[in-house]
């Protein structure tokens, strides 16, 4: 893995993400695909990154998907009980974080008027046109801006608020309003359950933003990534202790994409780093795919470490 010196005010990380599936039975075979590899952006640099497969894999192919994201595919077709992933990065961040006031003033009902009728004049987005800012207000496999969502996302859609301040309030209210509880949903579990049982994970409350922005005609994707985690004072940093994060990219017109996240009530800045966008989770899981056995189960272990350069990472 390459190095480089940080650029003037750029937070400097190393990135592990290691999947490790212990299989009840032998596998034969193995085919999957990771999304693992963080994004080169404007505000982030991929200095160096190398992904390894154990078994060693009889096919690897690398791949940029409709959203942009870099993914890999790999088939492994040697018997195995074990199948380890791991990701390796090291990047630079130098990511600022926005507010309501930085943010152009341009109101919600005027963006989802801009949406409908195409007007795009004078607007950056780092998205394939008008088709993708459509598609991101749309219904999706984890994401439904049902009734019951737009009703309760209706407090924080003032007639001719500033879509910056709807972005702050959604967020803070999500993260006042709902408690995060691990183990408490799944990946199938839908926004009228969220708010009915009113407890979840960051993936939850990802997908209700999500949809509460597009019951209202507004563009906004999952962001799937890590965040810098630490200890607290007089305390070590537990070493791959870290977790996968995901938050909410929303558009807004004359600054583009802007990443808020509900579960911290905070928009994203250099302690963020991003791997990929989409609809919803389902187009952004870290590692997904099929295998051929006899056995009827696995065991997961999922270690992730983000830390400063210099701090070494875990093995």
């Amino acid at each position: 893995m390459s190095t480089s010196t940080p650029d003037d005010g750029a937070r400097e990380y190393d990135l592990v993400h290691r999947t490790t599936y212990t299989y009840t039975a032998p596998v034969t075979d193995s085919y999957g695909r990771t999304v693992t590899t963080p994004r080169e952006l404007p505000d982030q640099h991929v200095v160096g990154t190398t992904l390894t497969v154990e078994p060693t894999p009889s096919d690897v192919a690398e791949h940029v998907d409709w959203f942009g994201n870099r993914t890999t595919y790999f088939g492994v077709t040697e018997p195995h009980e074990r199948l380890v992933v791991t990701s390796r990065s090291r990047l630079l961040v130098s990511r600022r974080a926005a507010s309501p006031g930085s943010l152009p003033g341009i109101g919600w009902q005027e963006t989802a008027r801009a949406v409908v009728d195409g007007d795009l004049s004078d607007v950056r987005t780092d998205a394939a046109g008008l088709g993708a800012l459509r598609e991101a207000t749309l219904p999706s496999r984890h994401v439904d801006p049902s009734e019951q969502v737009s009703a309760w996302a209706a407090a924080s859609f003032a007639p001719e608020a500033p879509l910056a301040v709807v972005l702050a309030d959604l967020a803070h209210r999500i993260r006042t309003e709902l408690t995060y509880r691990s183990g408490s949903t799944t990946v199938g579990t839908t926004q009228a359950e969220l708010l009915a049982q009113g407890a979840g994970v960051c993936q939850d409350f990802a997908h209700l933003m999500i949809a509460a922005l597009r019951a209202y005609g507004l563009p906004a994707r999952y962001a799937s990534g890590y965040i810098e985690t630490r200890p607290p004072a007089g305390r070590e940093k537990l070493r791959g202790a870290d977790a996968s994060h995901a938050w909410v990219s929303a558009w807004v017109p004359g600054a583009g994409w802007v990443e808020v996240d509900p579960t911290n009530d905070q928009f994203v800045d250099d302690r963020y780093v991003i791997l990929g966008w989409g609809r919803d989770y389902a187009d952004v899981p870290p590692l997904r795919g099929v295998i051929f056995s006899e056995g009827s189960g696995s065991r997961l272990t999922v270690e992730v470490d983000l830390v400063p350069a210099g701090l070494a990472p875990f093995a």
